[in-house]
């Protein structure tokens, strides 16, 4: 299984769409609220380099916004 990790907010639509993909693929995942953690949303940032949310991070696969396709690819399914 893969290592998941979501950063977002709880006020974010495609944040909350991003993990009902991943729930109703029965992939776990860590989720960090960047809104209420600024430590968090820093790493995203490193990580992503961008401000936008939600940023996955698939295994070390950085994913900026709920790109269904870049998801899929980055866990190996569909």
């Amino acid at each position: 299984m893969a290592n998941v990790v979501v950063y977002s907010s709880p006020s974010c639509a495609f944040c909350t769409l991003a993990k009902r993909f991943l729930q109703e693929r029965n992939v776990e995942y860590t989720e960090h609220n960047v809104a209420q953690d600024p430590a968090r949303a820093a790493e995203m940032f490193e990580k992503s380099g961008q401000s936008g949310i939600p940023v996955l991070d698939i295994d070390g696969k950085i994913i900026v916004g709920f790109d269904r396709p870049a998801i899929k690819k980055a866990l190996g399914i569909e």
